[in-house]
């Protein structure tokens, strides 16, 4: 009978069900990853905040702290009010809950900014969107086959 040391069978039992843990005997699941790490938050949810800000003046991005503000913007249609927005990417994978937008607003009223109230759907509906793209950019980062 052969007799091992102690620590060797326990090193040959941990690398025994290492490999049999890692064995799939399922048919492999082709997803894009939910966590793009390149930058210091989720990429999908970064390009998806840049895409759908990219109409408004930027004056801040920080892709490590996953912070974007931008400039007042007032629609050309509608030049007595401006909005400011700063979305916050709170996480490296892609939830919802990874992702915070904050709104300011204000109305022209005898020559001067007043701040006013932003509608909550207002707020929910770029999440949304936001949401939404950074879903489509993982979609197409699938291989071309399995799309």
């Amino acid at each position: 009978m052969l007799r091992l040391p102690i620590t060797t069978v326990a090193v040959l039992a941990v690398a025994l069900s290492a490999s049999a843990c890692s064995r799939n005997k399922e048919a492999p699941v082709h997803l894009a990853p939910s966590r793009m790490t390149a930058i210091g938050v989720n990429a999908y949810l970064w390009r998806a905040s840049l895409d759908s800000l990219s109409f408004m003046p930027l004056l801040q991005t920080d892709s490590n702290g996953g912070v974007i503000v931008t400039d007042w913007y007032a629609n050309p249609n509608n030049p007595g009010e401006r909005m400011k927005v700063t979305v916050s990417i709170l996480d490296q994978d892609l939830r919802a809950d990874a992702l915070h937008v904050a709104a300011s607003r204000q109305v022209l009223q005898n020559g001067n900014w007043i701040d006013a109230p932003v509608q909550a759907a207002t707020v929910q509906k770029l999440e949304d969107v936001i949401l939404t793209k950074a879903r489509d950019l993982r979609r197409q980062a699938l291989p071309s086959a399995i799309n």
